[in-house]
C-alpha cells in the first residue's frame, strides 16, 4: 500500500523555522521515502506505507520534544504498492 501524509507543526513563527519544524523536516527527509515536499505552511511526503508509518511515528514523538504544541496531520491511501 501507498500512503501520502500532509502534515502542519505549530505554534507558527514567520520570522524563522521554530525547532520542532527543524526537527519535522530532518526526521521526513531523512526518511525513506518516495517524495518530499517541504515547505513554510505544510509538508507533503508520500512512499510505501511501512516507511511512511515509521517516518509518522518519529515525526510525532520529536516534533512534540522539540516544543510542537499541535501537529495537524492527514493520511490518505493513494494506491499500492508498485504501481
Amino acid at each position: 500500500m501507498r500512503l501520502r501524509v500532509e502534515f502542519t507543526t505549530e505554534p507558527f513563527d514567520l520570522d524563522e523555522a521554530p525547532p520542532h519544524a527543524l526537527v519535522a523536516r530532518e526526521v521526513i527527509e531523512a526518511a525513506e521515502l518516495d517524495s518530499v515536499d517541504v515547505g513554510p505552511f505544510g509538508n507533503t511526503a508520500e512512499g510505501g506505507a511501512d516507511s511512511v508509518l515509521t517516518a509518522v511515528d518519529a515525526l510525532l514523538r520529536k516534533a512534540l520534544d522539540a516544543g510542537a504544541t499541535r501537529i495537524s496531520l492527514q493520511l490518505n491511501v493513494i494506491g499500492e504498492e508498485g504501481r
